[in-house]
């Protein structure tokens, strides 16, 4: 969300903006009582018109993974 809409006013999109895909709740609400991050933001760019080319975020270069955990294989 920072990457679209700025440091700033993502955090206050996320707490004040009521999306009626997400049941009339916020970004926040929405997360909170367990819905998919993917569901979040896909309702919240369509809710707010964001370009499809843009929904996918700013590329950036992956992160180094230490060693030590790279191959952990979750619980």
């Amino acid at each position: 969300m920072e990457d679209e809409f700025g440091e700033g006013y993502a955090h206050t999109l996320a707490r004040g903006h009521v999306v009626q895909a997400l049941g009339d709740r916020t970004v926040t609400t929405a997360l909170d009582e367990g819905e998919s991050p993917r569901r979040v933001w896909e309702a919240l760019c369509e809710d707010l018109g964001v370009p499809e080319h843009r929904r996918l975020g700013v590329d950036r270069e992956p992160m180094e993974v230490p060693p030590e955990i790279a191959n952990e294989v979750p619980e």
